[in-house]
């Protein structure tokens, strides 16, 4: 059994449809895998053992949904589950020992698709910094170096992806928050277009509609059929994508014929040095394009060397979101936060941007939705993807974003760097995915990001399939491996 750490969430179903091996054979295999490893990663901060197990029992493997009896974890934020806690990385919640009372639509969507959670996953506070080392849990280690962070702020749900406790976990992307942990892991990251998968009911818009959520996977065709199964809106959202054409999984096998692709690999802004070998890494993902066919050259958005036009705005922005994220956790409890309950650089941004006036805040958004028309005005300008390392960096050493009183904003300094190549397309709501195409030589994982033009999850699954199948990472394993 411990063979089935090894399989994607595609194949593990395939397995209890077949008859071959039931629900509860999975769920229980990847409790085992959990209970071995976890000491280790503490990826898995709220098991949920014995409930996964009755769930597991009760599922009729006749009963439609496409990943019937596979093991899942959702991560400690971005969306609730009714009778399970949900502290968001703070010692506030996690000192009340609050418990959700309702599902979000995401999580009542995961369930309908017949996915069984083991457990909910560590993150870092409020989902702040691209690192999973909350001061409330500790911090989540990397399967491939347990030195090195999983990213954020999805890393729990990473980590137990990539050890194979389980083949998919629940992960949401404010600036980069899938694609990063997915990068640091070794996995595949996508996140949709804004507006692809509610937020609803809890939320219509996160930060402003740079949130978008799915999931971290070890395959494209898992990332794919996921997709199909939770994308769409709900009753009442701000904002929607239009239904694709035909489901995603038909994708895997179109071809995309001969694409017009651009690639960067160094700094837009020059603020930055991209690590030696996540440039001759990106070189090789864009030779390898143009050996399957596609027109490749280097070239960007301009806008993305504005470091006012994008990074200036979104700073202001993000201290009233994170003021406002602070607002819905007393609306959650009935308490009134104090700085004991979070983390020096959590306190300091929710005061500064209790400070910034609403004519401010409106002002950044113009200027954040001024960038978006630039940059995507690229993609109708002739170019079909953009090439980029999803992180300019290898793994980071583990401390490294940390803030204090005397230095709250270290934290949020130090990420700008992690998040360079990402967060631009949250600001935009462009679909972007990272794909796990090559290894440092130090044995660590460093992941490449293809974004498309707004709403085109279609073609970053026919170039990423065709990608998997010529460059294929399925055979690697981490150093902390569950299975076999």
């Amino acid at each position: 059994m411990s063979d089935l750490a090894a399989l994607d969430a595609t194949a593990q179903a395939d397995l209890v449809r077949s008859g071959e091996v039931a629900p509860s054979e999975l769920v229980e295999a990847a409790i085992a895998r959990a209970e071995a490893v976890n000491g280790q990663l503490n990826a898995i901060i709220h098991p949920r053992f014995d409930e996964a197990r009755a769930e597991a029992a009760a599922l009729d493997p006749a009963s439609g949904g496409p990943f019937v009896g596979v093991p899942f974890v959702l991560k400690d934020l971005d969306g609730t589950a009714a009778g399970q806690p949900l502290h968001c990385g703070t010692r506030f919640l996690k000192e009340r020992g609050y418990v959700a009372v309702t599902d979000s639509e995401l999580t009542a969507r995961f369930g309908d698709a017949s996915l069984v959670v083991i457990g909910r996953t560590n993150t870092p506070e409020l989902g702040l910094v691209p690192t999973t080392e909350p001061e409330a849990y500790g911090p989540t280690r990397n399967p491939w170096d347990p030195t090195r962070s999983t990213g954020g702020s999805s890393g729990g749900s990473a980590a137990s992806v990539a050890s194979g406790i389980v083949p998919m976990g629940h992960a949401g992307d404010g600036g980069g928050s899938i694609r990063i942990p997915a990068a640091h892991c070794g996995l595949v990251g996508l996140k949709p277009s804004r507006g692809r998968i509610t937020l609803g009911p809890e939320l219509g818009e996160a930060w402003g509609g740079l949130v978008a959520r799915l999931a971290v996977t070890r395959s494209v065709r898992d990332t794919a059929a996921l997709l199909d199964a939770v994308e769409g809106p709900g009753t009442g959202d701000p904002y929607w994508a239009p239904e694709p054409e035909r489901p995603y999984v038909e994708e895997l096998t179109v071809e995309p014929g001969s694409l017009r692709i651009g690639w960067v690999a160094a700094s837009p802004d020059g603020s930055f040095e991209t690590d030696p070998q996540v440039v001759a890494a990106t070189e090789a993902t864009a030779e390898l394009l143009e050996g399957l066919g596609h027109r490749v050259e280097e070239a960007h958005p301009p806008v993305l060397a504005d470091a006012d036009a994008i990074t200036g705005n979104f700073l202001v922005a993000y201290s009233a979101w994170v003021a406002r994220e602070l607002d819905r956790l007393r609306e959650l409890v009935g308490e009134e936060p104090t700085a004991a309950g979070f983390e020096a650089g959590t306190w300091a941004l929710a005061e500064s941007g209790r400070a910034i006036t609403a004519q401010q805040y409106l002002a950044a958004i113009d200027g954040l939705q001024g960038a978006t028309r630039s940059i995507v005005s690229w993609w109708s300008g002739g170019f079909d993807l953009l090439l980029t390392p999803t992180v300019p960096e290898l793994p980071p050493t583990l401390g490294q974003f940390g803030s204090t009183a005397a230095s709250p904003f270290d934290g949020m300094f130090r990420s700008a760097i992690t998040c360079a190549f990402t967060a631009p397309f949250n600001i935009t709501g462009q679909p972007a995915i990272s794909l796990p195409l090559h290894m440092s030589t130090e044995g660590l994982p460093i992941g490449m990001q293809l974004v498309a033009a707004p709403i085109r999850e279609d073609i970053l699954i026919q170039v990423a399939a065709q990608l998997e199948q010529a460059s294929p990472w399925a055979d690697r394993r981490p150093g902390i491996w569950s299975g076999a």
